[in-house]
């Protein structure tokens, strides 16, 4: 008989690797930074087509939405991040110190934390000894700041990853706008943006694991209603002669 029958293991669509919810939420951060470009983008462009045919004027504004907003997204992400990494490295910093000056006490902290989770007294202390004997560091980051030390996010690829999501999702209204004929330049950008959200909203459903449907809605709606404001303040800047 094959040994490994009624061992438990992990489920297939329960991934263990580690690093996984770190690739998840850069995933998750990916779709919504394709999302901002998609949708400021759009906005932009119809709200310039609704004033002018001139394509001259709508591959400037195009590129300088594309290019402002990459540029933000990016200072933006590795501002926020920056700070974070430098809060993560002083806690880390702290935890370090307080194992070589108080291991008993930290120790006996470990099992404690374990205890709390519903382990009893005996076997809190020994998982505790034994992760401590292993990487003491390591499992005190994890227990007590929720941290791996080995995995602190990178400033400069989630600058360069917010950019980059940016940059792909904001050339898909510039095109729509600036392929077609002009008649058909604003119903044409309408209908690739809102598809390209509903794909988006949908991909960032799922891999927060809610519902594709009240996902898909919210963010064609949205879309669609900076779309149409731009829209109809493109159309009285014509109007007006502005």
């Amino acid at each position: 008989m094959d040994g490994t029958i009624g061992k438990p293991g992990p489920h297939p669509h329960e991934p263990h690797e580690v690093g996984f919810a770190s690739k998840l939420n850069w995933l998750r951060a990916g779709v919504l930074g394709a999302n901002d470009g998609i949708v400021s983008t759009a906005g932009l462009v119809v709200g310039v087509a609704a004033a002018t045919t001139d394509t001259a004027a709508l591959f400037t504004a195009g590129i300088a939405g594309l290019s402002a907003g990459a540029i933000s997204m990016a200072v933006g992400e590795y501002v926020s991040v920056s700070t974070q990494r430098d809060s993560e490295r002083a806690l880390l910093a702290r935890e370090r110190t307080e194992l070589r000056e108080e291991p008993d006490y930290e120790l006996a902290e470990l099992a404690g934390i374990y205890r709390a989770k519903g382990l009893t007294a005996e076997t809190a202390r020994k998982v505790a000894e034994e992760l401590t004997a292993h990487d003491a560091f390591t499992a005190h980051a994890e227990a007590e700041l929720g941290l791996n030390p080995a995995e602190l996010t990178n400033p400069w690829q989630a600058a360069f990853s917010s950019a980059v999501s940016f940059i792909l999702g904001a050339l898909l209204p510039l095109l729509a706008i600036l392929l077609p004929p002009v008649t058909a330049r604003i119903p044409v950008t309408f209908a690739a943006v809102l598809a390209a959200l509903a794909l988006t909203g949908s991909v960032s459903a799922r891999l927060g694991g809610s519902a594709r449907g009240r996902a898909v809605i919210r963010v064609v709606l949205g879309g669609a209603l900076a779309m149409g404001v731009t829209y109809g303040i493109g159309q009285l800047a014509d109007v007006g002669g502005i």
